[in-house]
């Protein structure tokens, strides 16, 4: 049984695990998405560990780009046909292996890079099949949360949980003791 506590990078799809799966368009034809504020403080939590993180996307997009950047996500593909290699050459970069990364999913098309990775993560919304591949399904669907759900979960997994809410909770403090 995979452990999530062996973990040591994180890689994610875009839509339908940090997005609900939907696309916006308007009357230009322009495509936009919308993010949770949840799971992007759930990536700043994951950075503040310095554990390495990287976003494969099968579609491209401005949008993903601009908030990845928000969020100081460096190691983002887009447009990716080959989720399984993409993974591959994401551990290199991230200085792991695969086995060493939680791959997190919805859809048929993770369901390779699933395969590869050490932890295979889906989402509680996803397809059938990507549910049945992971090692463990969040409770949240995507786009809502759920990549918050599931750092919380490895990182209490290695002991780190309750060292990531005193981190934030004294930025808290301070902050109040400044104001």
């Amino acid at each position: 049984m995979p452990d999530p506590s062996t973990v040591r990078a994180l890689i994610l799809d875009c839509d339908g695990v940090m997005t609900d799966g939907s696309l916006y368009v308007d009357d230009n034809g322009l495509e936009t998405r919308r993010f949770s504020v949840r799971d992007g403080f759930g990536i700043a939590l994951w950075k503040s560990f310095d554990l390495p993180i990287a976003v494969i996307s099968g579609r491209g997009g401005a949008s993903l780009r601009h908030r990845m950047a928000r969020l100081g996500v460096e190691d983002v593909v887009q447009s990716s046909a080959d989720k399984a290699a993409a993974l591959r050459d994401a551990a290199a970069r991230l200085r792991v292996t695969a086995a060493d990364c939680a791959f997190m999913g919805d859809d048929w098309p993770d369901l390779p890079a699933m395969a590869l990775a050490g932890y295979p993560i889906a989402v509680a919304d996803a397809a059938p099949a990507v549910r049945a591949a992971a090692a463990w399904v969040t409770t949240t669907p995507g786009g809502h949360g759920a990549v918050r759900e599931a750092i919380e979960h490895i990182l209490s997994a290695k002991g780190l949980l309750a060292g990531g809410a005193a981190k934030f909770g004294s930025v808290r403090a301070k902050t109040r003791d400044a104001g």
